[in-house]
C-alpha cells in the first residue's frame, strides 16, 4: 500500500490516494461482485463508469471514495478520503476473498453449471457495514423498486456528504447514523418513505454503534441479532447479511419477485416461499449463490412455463 499520484478524472485536481493492487489467484469480475452494492444505475453511492467502479463508503474512522480498476495484472484499487487506508485494507474481503465456491456441487443442474462456468470471476462480496446495508434495506420494504431507489437517492442527495476525491459528478457519501435520526418527518414524507419505514431506521440508528458490531460476527448470528429489532423480519435481515457478510446461504424470504423467479428457473413453474426454500434445499450452505447464479443467468419468467436454458449471445 502507497501513496502514489492519484489518476485522471474528470474536471477534478485530487490529492493523491491511497493505493494497493489486488491479486487474487482466483479470477475476479469486479462488475458482477460489485454490483449488489448499487441500488440501480442512478445510486449516488455506486457508479460504473469507463474508469472503473466507484463506490463511496461511511467508515468507523470517515467518509471515503473507492475507484476499481480491472486490469490483466490485478484490480487496481484507489481510495480518498478519511477512510481511505481502512477502504483499502478490506479491498480483498469487498472482491470476495473469503468466498470459496469449492463445495458447491451443481452435477444435477447443467444449466446452473453452465452460468457458474461463463461466470467464475463472480463472488459474494463483504462489506464489513452494518449501517451502509441496512437502511436501504429497510426502505426497500414492501414497495417496489422504482419507488424505493427514488427515496434512496432522493435522501442521499439531500442529507449525505459530496464523495470525496475525483468521484464522477453527482455521488455522495451515505448520512451517519446520527443524520439518519434527524431526518425530517416531512422529508421522510417527501422522498416518499412511510412513516413504518422511517421509524425503523430511526431505531436502529440509536444503537447504530452495537449494530456495526454484528458485522464481525458470523452472517447467522448477526440476522438474529437484527431480527430482534422492530420492523426488522427475515428479508431484511438476508438482504443486509449478503452484502455485510458476504453471507451465502442468505434467502430473501418475502421477495414480491424472487420465489417464482427461482421456481420458473428450476422446475418451470412459479412456487412460494415455501416451495423456493424446498427446490434450495439441496444447496443449502450456499443457497445465495444459487440465487446470484440464476439471476446471472439472463433467465426472465417465461409466458408457457419452461425451465432455465441458458442462451449464448456473445455473437449477436
Amino acid at each position: 500500500m502507497t501513496l502514489e499520484a492519484a489518476p485522471t478524472a474528470s474536471d477534478v485536481v485530487a490529492t493523491a490516494p491511497v493505493q494497493t493492487v489486488y491479486a487474487p489467484t482466483h479470477e475476479v469480475d469486479v462488475a458482477r461482485t460489485m454490483g449488489v452494492h448499487s441500488r440501480g444505475t442512478g445510486d449516488p453511492t455506486c457508479r460504473a463508469t469507463g474508469e472503473g467502479f466507484w463506490r463511496t463508503v461511511r467508515t468507523p474512522i470517515g467518509a471515503a471514495t473507492l475507484l476499481l480498476r480491472q486490469r490483466r495484472h490485478g484490480i487496481e484499487a484507489f481510495a480518498w478520503g478519511g477512510g481511505a487506508h481502512w477502504v483499502i485494507e478490506r479491498v480483498p474481503a469487498l472482491l470476495g476473498a473469503d468466498d470459496d465456491w469449492s463445495e458447491l456441487s451443481l452435477h444435477t443442474h447443467p444449466a446452473l453449471a453452465e452460468v457458474r462456468r461463463r461466470n467464475p470471476g463472480m463472488r459474494l462480496s463483504r462489506s464489513g457495514l452494518m449501517m451502509e446495508a441496512l437502511v436501504p434495506a429497510i426502505i426497500e420494504q414492501k414497495v417496489t423498486t422504482l419507488e424505493a431507489h427514488r427515496a434512496w437517492y432522493k435522501l442521499i442527495r439531500i442529507h449525505g456528504d459530496v464523495a470525496p476525491g475525483p468521484a464522477p459528478a453527482g455521488m455522495h457519501v451515505a448520512p451517519h447514523a446520527d443524520i439518519w435520526r434527524g431526518v425530517p418527518s416531512w422529508q421522510w414524507h417527501r422522498a416518499g418513505v412511510d412513516p413504518r419505514r422511517s421509524r425503523t431506521v430511526v431505531s436502529a440508528c440509536q444503537i447504530a454503534t452495537a449494530l456495526e458490531r454484528a458485522a464481525t460476527v458470523d452472517a447467522e448470528t448477526a440476522a438474529k441479532r437484527l431480527q430482534t429489532l422492530p420492523g426488522i423480519g427475515r428479508w431484511t435481515a438476508a438482504e443486509t447479511t449478503q452484502r455485510t457478510h458476504g453471507d451465502a446461504d442468505a434467502v430473501s424470504v418475502g421477495d414480491y419477485h424472487l420465489a417464482a423467479h427461482v421456481g420458473y428457473a428450476l422446475t418451470g413453474s412459479p412456487v412460494d416461499d415455501d416451495g423456493m426454500l424446498e427446490l434450495l434445499e439441496p444447496w443449502r450452505g450456499h443457497r445465495q449463490r444459487i440465487v446470484r447464479l440464476i439471476l446471472a443467468s439472463g433467465f426472465a419468467k417465461p409466458r408457457h412455463g419452461a425451465r432455465m436454458t441458458i442462451q449464448d449471445h456473445r455473437s449477436h
